[in-house]
């Protein structure tokens, strides 16, 4: 049982869906994102979610987008993710991280497994790669005991559901829209549906991610999925704020709104 499943399990024996948070390594700086991440423990997120930037994120929008293009700018590495991981272990969180594919095969998958466990990570969410197309991906995240963590959507059928469910450790990440990520107005009724069809089709923990933006989302979803995954919100607080401190303090306003919500006390 990985860290992510115990403190998953954890949370639900209390009773309340867990505040998943989503920052990228490197921006705007890798020291400057490292504390952000060890700020969103402070405040309340319960698993961190490290973001590898990629200079051909589909799935993302234009607020995380931007923060990749800056860190690619500045210089950031595919090992800087590690660091971040450690600290974020060290703070007392769980640590899985979220990357497209192509970056671990540059960098190697078996080496890139290794690293990770190696800086106490528990596992990574590939939103581009399925169960059926990443055997090297599978065969090094099983040799070193790490979550393979995939997505399903609102377009997946029944026989996808399954494949996903059987395949995935951890939780599996369910997108509440179609489409990117970024910051809504609503979190649309269909995610409820996608999460009872993806238990159905035999997946233990579903955690939902795309949109959610406020407390009042994050009471919504915590309501029917396992965890709450929030992105395009928490990045936002640093691009819109260019000081350290006035970010930080966005930061921490943002997650212990959406941990009331997680925790109903929206």
């Amino acid at each position: 049982m990985s860290a992510v499943t115990e403190r998953l399990d954890q949370i639900k024996a209390e009773g309340r869906s867990a505040l998943i948070g989503y920052l990228p390594v490197g921006y705007p700086t890798v020291e400057r994102s490292i504390r952000a991440m060890e700020v969103m423990v402070e405040a309340g997120v319960d698993i961190v979610e490290v973001g590898l930037p990629y200079s051909d994120p589909v799935m993302d929008g234009a607020t995380i987008q931007f923060a990749a293009e800056s860190a690619l700018r500045h210089g950031v590495h595919i090992r800087d993710v590690f660091p971040a991981v450690e600290a974020v272990v060290a703070a007392g969180t769980p640590a899985v991280v979220m990357t497209y594919f192509n970056p671990m095969l540059q960098y190697g998958v078996d080496r890139f497994a290794a690293d990770l466990k190696a800086a106490g990570g528990s596992g990574v969410i590939t939103p581009d790669l399925t169960p059926d197309a990443g055997a090297d991906w599978v065969a090094a995240a099983n040799a070193h005991s790490l979550d393979q963590i995939y997505l399903v959507a609102l377009s997946s059928t029944q026989e996808r559901l399954h494949l996903t469910a059987t395949a995935s450790s951890g939780f599996v990440y369910a997108a509440s829209l179609m489409g990117v990520t970024g910051e809504r107005t609503s979190v649309g009724d269909a995610a409820e549906r996608l999460v009872a069809d993806t238990r159905a089709a035999g997946a233990a923990r579903v955690c939902v991610g795309l949109g959610v933006t406020t407390g009042e989302h994050a009471a919504k979803v915590a309501a029917y999925a396992d965890g709450v995954i929030v992105g395009s919100a928490l990045v936002r607080c640093l691009t819109d704020n260019k000081s350290e401190e006035a970010g930080l303090a966005a930061l921490r306003e943002k997650v212990a709104e959406l941990a009331a919500g997680v925790r109903g006390n929206v």
